[in-house]
């Protein structure tokens, strides 16, 4: 789990981020803003910061935060209790935010994945920039990473069930840093 400093200093520059981007959130939301390491204690290369609007049995919306060059371990959303998975929206609100699927892989990618890099499978890349967006279907390998100056990513999705993601990499601990 991340240390205390790299949590807080994570997150300060996560709603440094959001407020640059015109996203407002009230003082309760900015405390409530969830440092996910994913087991890894490495914030500054691994990590996502998340703020959750709402998340109900039928929709979810997020803000999710890449800091400069962090990147958040491919996964999928698998079908679980008799639905089809999970189905997500990215949309770019600042910066830009490299995003991999499943599908033809791009010849000269923008970046490549992280140290245990036999654990990042999607290697088609969809650069997103503010305005742009892309949806994921449900089941899909993806992972992203925030361009230079970190990503604000609106995200758009079905029920978001954390437990239910399954991680291409078996160190990932997604729910080692649950902040409620």
């Amino acid at each position: 789990m991340a240390t205390n400093t790299s949590r807080e200093e994570a997150g300060r520059h996560a709603l440094e981020l959001i407020e640059e981007a015109g996203i407002v959130l009230t003082d309760e939301e900015k405390a409530g803003l969830e440092i996910v390491d994913f087991g890894f204690d490495d914030l500054v290369r691994v990590g996502t910061q998340i703020h959750t609007y709402v998340n109900t049995d039928r929709y979810c919306a997020k803000e999710l935060v890449q800091l400069p060059g962090q990147t958040c371990p491919e996964h999928r959303h698998p079908p679980f209790d008799g639905t089809p998975g999970k189905r997500e929206t990215f949309r770019c609100r600042a910066g830009k935010v490299y995003l991999y699927v499943e599908g033809e892989e791009t010849e000269e990618p923008a970046v490549s994945p992280p140290e245990r890099e036999e654990h990042y499978t999607a290697g088609h890349e969809v650069a997103l920039e503010p305005g742009e967006q892309y949806t994921i279907p449900p089941d899909t390998n993806h992972w992203f990473r925030g361009g230079p100056e970190g990503a604000v990513i609106s995200e758009f999705s079905s029920r978001s069930v954390d437990e239910k993601d399954v991680f291409t990499d078996p160190a990932v601990d997604r729910l080692s840093n649950i902040d409620y």
